[in-house]
């Protein structure tokens, strides 16, 4: 569940769109590919052809998402649509997640590699159920960067007052769940105003448009620098005359950065050595960053295999059996406590079982209810036993190494996303 930042080029967003049924996703979604002139000719023409043909008047920009809504129909439940676009300041990449409750597991989906996220709203029906469930669930993804969105305002008449009414009203359950960064725009995602362009009917509103917001929005701090993780994805051994005793140590880097000479611990052994090389397709490197895909070789012989890590000396996660977590349960079938279950933790899987469920969150009181199971699309605390330790650190300081994925052993489907908490 880690949140890439681009090495290369302009730097990378990533952001989810989220909220009720109906609210406008497809249509803002839409608006922003045109506006930015980042869809082909044949598309604009065929979306064209399609809007004239159901007797509308101008073109439909939802249409450009009605590939991942044909597939919702089909029952494809589990699937986000990523769309991507650029300006000259910023490439986006956006995760398309419906609206409708039991497609919550869509948002998890969604969220999970996001920066930001925009809460759209219609004007006319302010914040609703799913507008806080969707808030919750990216607050709980660590999701720092939050736009709340006031959509179709050109059928409330532009009103400030009903921009200002639901403003008022999400900051009190943004309160309540101790956001920080909650940005509020009004919009019309129909018409264009406040997307890219200002339009002329929301004057009385002086802060930046979406896109612009998009674009300068920060987000440097959303990926851990300071402390190195480097789960062992595969031990290259290419046995060629060449390289006959090459060893190294592939796998990305998934927070803190590496040097050559570094001291580095072993887990779960403990052992300690120092980085030799650090080798890339292009060459050698001197020093890597989380996200960097790279090969790592060290000056001991030590035993290291898939699902071991690096970690700095000094800087050591837990090594834990047993751990409670915040479980997102995505199946249509139940947890059962009787179970096995496989977790895939980074690049380690093990097997599990769920040995307490505490509570259940009810994302709209933020009460915690006890409950003997989770099902589909429920949020609650459990207690995790697993068969082999985890390499792990809690969700809130890092994520990479705080979230993890359950498979069921039989169907090997996903059924469920969890976040590790102390």
């Amino acid at each position: 569940m880690n949140k890439n930042i681009s090495c290369d080029g302009p730097e990378l967003l990533r952001f989810i769109t989220a909220g009720s049924v109906d609210d406008g996703k497809s249509t803002l979604i839409g608006r922003l590919l045109h506006d930015s002139k980042s869809i082909f000719e044949d598309q604009l023409n065929a979306i064209t052809r399609t809007s004239h043909k159901r007797g509308m008047g101008g073109i439909d920009l939802s249409l450009l998402t009605d590939g991942l809504q044909a597939e919702r129909e089909q029952g494809i439940t589990i699937d986000v649509a990523y769309r991507y676009f650029a300006t000259p300041k910023r490439k986006f990449i956006i995760a398309d997640t419906p609206g409708h409750e039991q497609y919550t597991r869509n948002m998890v989906t969604g969220a999970s590699t996001a920066n930001l996220v925009i809460i759209l709203i219609d004007a006319r029906k302010g914040v609703l159920t799913q507008s806080k469930r969707h808030t919750y669930l990216a607050h709980l993804m660590g999701i720092s960067h939050i736009i709340v969105a006031i959509n179709k305002m050109d059928l409330v008449d532009y009103s400030r007052a009903v921009f200002e009414k639901i403003q008022q009203d999400f900051s009190i359950f943004a309160d309540e769940l101790g956001l920080k960064n909650v940005t509020y725009i009004p919009m019309s995602a129909l018409n264009g105003d406040m997307i890219v362009e200002r339009g002329k009917k929301l004057s009385w509103y002086k802060n930046l448009t979406l896109i612009n917001l998009l674009e300068n929005v920060s987000i440097d701090q959303d990926i851990n620098l300071l402390d190195f993780r480097f789960p062992i994805q595969l031990v290259c051994r290419p046995q060629t005359e060449e390289t006959h005793d090459f060893r190294g140590y592939m796998g990305r880097i998934e927070s803190g950065y590496i040097c050559v000479g570094d001291e580095v611990t072993v887990l779960p052994s403990g052992l300690s050595s120092r980085i030799k090389e650090i080798v890339t397709y292009d060459g050698l490197l001197n020093r890597a960053n989380a996200s960097q895909s790279v090969t790592l070789t060290i000056e001991d012989h030590l035993d290291i295999s898939r699902g071991d890590m690096l970690v700095r000396v000094g800087k050591i996660p837990r090594i834990n059996k047993e751990f409670e977590a915040t479980l997102c349960w995505l199946s249509e079938q139940a947890l059962d406590l009787k179970r096995k279950y496989l977790v895939k933790h980074t690049t380690k899987i093990v097997k599990a079982v769920v040995s307490q469920t505490s509570y259940r969150i009810d994302v709209n009181t933020l009460n915690h209810e006890p409950v003997d199971t989770l099902r589909m699309n429920d949020i609650g605390r459990v207690t995790f036993k697993v068969q082999q330790p985890l390499i792990c650190d809690d969700y809130q300081y890092n994520q990479a190494t705080g979230s993890f994925i359950v498979i069921d052993e039989l169907s090997n489907n996903t059924v469920a996303a969890g976040m590790i908490f102390s």
